[in-house]
């Protein structure tokens, strides 16, 4: 993984660049569409210049294995940081290609869908995602305007769209005056609703422990414990799980001296040498 590939795979005119998260978020475009207008382009919050590739790395990875099992041949697997990245962002290319349009920062709202984003409520906002109009009916009646479930001007997604403003001034006039309980009361299960969590909200969530998303480990140094994110990715064979913290420096040395064979004598000399912790 580089932050613009392997010249081997296709030599980038950045080939020899340095990149880090905020590199590949900009160029890959995510930075170009994310912002609350088209003048501030903003940083996604988490290191997803990062984590993106890698997971796009660890997909590659696990194909080559395959491949391997089939037919015991190896490959090179390259990814570059700002392809993934753009990868995520494969509606700003067809935006542009087909209809030249360059997509720009647009705040909580969506370009092609409505409602579709964020809505002020009482205590912070919530997250409401209409992309069908059979979830707008459902909401059209939960927030006391049934009206606009039939009205030709906001039956459809596409009327919504050309409409945005009037619809978001309709829902907000609902969530607005009620805490984020008060909505979830009333939205959640019936259309895609989501609070604006902070994590304090996601510690007290219980969606997180029964999921096991949030994972006790021994915190050296301290009486008592502290939490990191857990796994993810459940599987009903093989489950991954946080199981220990992360060691200390030099703290399991020996032991992986020991299991790769070395002796003790060796790993004192080792130890004399500088060679180890």
């Amino acid at each position: 993984m580089r932050g613009f590939g392997d010249p081997r795979s296709g030599e980038s005119p950045y080939a020899q660049w340095p990149a880090y998260d905020v590199v590949s978020q900009a160029m890959g475009g995510m930075m170009g569409i994310t912002g609350p207008d088209r003048a501030t382009p903003t940083k996604i919050g988490p290191g997803v210049g990062d984590t993106i590739p890698a997971l796009m790395l660890c997909i590659g990875i696990l194909a080559a294995v395959n491949r391997v099992r089939e037919t015991g041949q190896g490959q090179f697997v390259d990814v570059a940081m700002t392809d993934a990245v753009l990868a995520m962002c494969e509606r700003i290319v067809y935006q542009n290609s087909y209809t030249g349009e360059v997509a720009a920062p647009e705040g909580n709202r969506h370009p092609l869908l409505c409602p579709f984003g964020l809505f002020r409520a009482r205590d912070g906002q919530v997250s409401i995602a209409c992309a069908t109009d059979a979830f707008w009916e459902k909401l059209a009646v939960a927030i006391g305007r049934p009206d606009m479930a039939t009205d030709e001007a906001f039956a459809t997604n596409a009327a919504r769209v050309q409409r945005q403003q009037q619809v978001i001034e309709a829902i907000e006039a609902f969530t607005s005056v009620r805490t984020k309980e008060e909505i979830a009361a009333c939205l959640g299960g019936k259309v895609p609703f989501g609070p604006v969590y902070t994590s304090a909200e996601i510690f007290a969530d219980r969606h997180y422990a029964v999921r096991e998303m949030l994972v006790d480990v021994e915190q050296p140094g301290s009486a008592t414990t502290v939490k990191i994110a857990g796994v993810p990715i459940k599987l009903s064979d093989t489950p991954g799980a946080v199981r220990r913290r992360a060691p200390l420096l030099g703290e399991h040395t020996e032991e992986i001296l020991f299991a790769a064979g070395y002796g003790a004598e060796d790993i004192r000399r080792l130890r004399q040498e500088g060679a180890v912790r």
